[in-house]
């Protein structure tokens, strides 16, 4: 019977289940403790600072993100994807390519700094930004180690490695604002903890360049890369923009506003999504081409669903409880805020899977166009909420543009490669 065969493939890739479940009880347990010193350093920042202070940082970081998405070349995903035979030339080949492409970046950097100091009149922020740019310097460093610990499936180690630097981040910004309550308290320990990911990164897969492997061609990689960048830069535009949108259309109090209620609603469930995507790239590329993978996708979207699910539903009914509690009452405002913000879990998850998958099977440039997609949508409907109304409707637009671009791209993509395996157990048992 078809069903016997789809059982008895789906329980072949058995052992991918397990691998998600550990990678994810790894990266979990990080993020739990990460959360909770976090949790502590939100409270302490919402204490401390007033919503037009927190708004300056928040200026400043956003920007540092959409600059630094330019980074994201997809170098690291080729190091995972590369054959045996190619992968001494592969990492020779980023290295190179990637250092130089973080010099260029840092000029930009810069260069848009002076734009936000000189001609937006944010020399505080500005400033910010122009410091930050010293953080690429640590990310080369450590590129090529920490994409080979990643193809080695060294999950718990590269999540003890962000759990590490985030750790430290937090607790670097909770003693500064103790010390010193200012927009830069929050920004200085992005750079301060930068040295402790290169070192953490250069421990789990020590490598050098082998001069005989030689190098890949240029076009080879730009091909990979050109898609791969503008899916992220979309992902980051639309995780991003969205806070350049309030400040200019509500302001930066508004902004501070939102820049908390969107860590207290998303951050937790973001960061699980994306260690969830950083577990399942790596298993669908292991997996062969054909049944296998299409097996392991089946694995991930069920076993996604039935961890995500749950947590979103959780945090956005208790929302109004755990917000007065913890944060104080006078951010007792922001909770129906928060309740929202938290169901862009969902969404997300759909298309890091979506992503994740297109990127498995090569189609990158697929995957670039579903983010540009989605991004349109999710920005467009932040803009009309906040055009036409307040803070609540641009929350409200943003999570239906987000949901109806995650689904219609998982509908179109994910949807033909789950019903595969089962037209395939179908026309074995009839031979046709």
């Amino acid at each position: 019977m078809p069903l016997r065969l789809i059982q008895k493939a789906e329980n072949h890739i058995g052992p991918h289940f397990a691998q998600l479940a550990r990678g994810l009880g790894s990266y979990g347990s990080a993020e739990v403790a990460t959360r909770i010193v976090r949790l502590l350093t939100t409270v302490v920042i919402a204490r401390s600072l007033a919503p037009e202070i927190v708004g300056e940082a928040a200026l400043a970081l956003t920007v540092f993100e959409l600059v630094r998405v330019l980074e994201r070349i997809g170098t690291g995903q080729q190091i995972v994807q590369a054959k045996a035979d190619e992968l001494a030339a592969t990492c020779n080949s980023v290295q190179r390519f990637y250092a130089g492409w973080t010099g260029a970046l840092m000029i930009v950097q810069l260069l848009v700094a002076a734009l936000l100091a000189l001609a937006f009149h944010r020399p505080t922020a500005g400033a910010m930004l122009a410091v930050l740019t010293l953080v690429y310097p640590f990310m080369a460093g450590g590129h090529v180690q920490f994409y080979l610990a990643m193809r080695a499936g060294q999950v718990a180690r590269l999540a003890r490695i962000g759990a590490c630097q985030s750790i430290a981040d937090q607790i670097l910004t909770a003693a500064l604002l103790l010390l010193w309550p200012n927009a830069w308290s929050i920004v200085l320990p992005k750079l301060l903890t930068a040295p402790i990911w290169l070192i953490l990164a250069r421990r789990a897969a020590p490598w050098r360049p082998d001069r005989a492997a030689g190098q890949l061609p240029a076009s080879r990689m730009l091909r990979y890369a050109g898609p791969i960048m503008l899916a992220d830069g979309m992902t980051a535009l639309r995780t991003q923009g969205d806070n350049l949108i309030i400040a200019a259309l509500l302001g930066t109090s508004a902004l501070g506003t939102y820049y908390f209620a969107f860590n207290a609603g998303v951050g937790i469930v973001s960061s699980l999504v994306t260690a969830f995507g950083s577990v399942a790239f790596p298993m669908l590329c292991a997996a062969k081409v054909g049944a296998a993978r299409m097996g392991v996708l089946r694995r991930l979207v069920i076993g996604g669903a039935a961890v995500f699910v749950p947590i979103v539903a959780l945090q956005a009914l208790a929302a109004p409880l755990y917000v007065p509690l913890v944060f104080g009452a006078h951010w007792a405002f922001a909770a129906p805020l928060i309740a929202i913000l938290c169901l862009a879990g969902l969404p997300l998850l759909v298309a890091q899977i979506t992503g994740c998958w297109l990127r498995a099977e090569g189609r990158v440039g697929i995957d670039a166009a579903n983010s540009t997609l989605t991004c349109a949508l999710a920005l467009g409907g932040l803009w009309l909420g906040a055009h036409f109304g307040g803070l609540m409707l641009a929350v409200i637009g943003l999570i239906a543009g987000q949901t109806a671009g995650a689904l219609w791209n998982g509908a179109r993509i994910l949807l033909p490669a789950l019903d595969l395996p089962r037209r395939h157990a179908l026309r074995s048992e009839f031979g046709s």
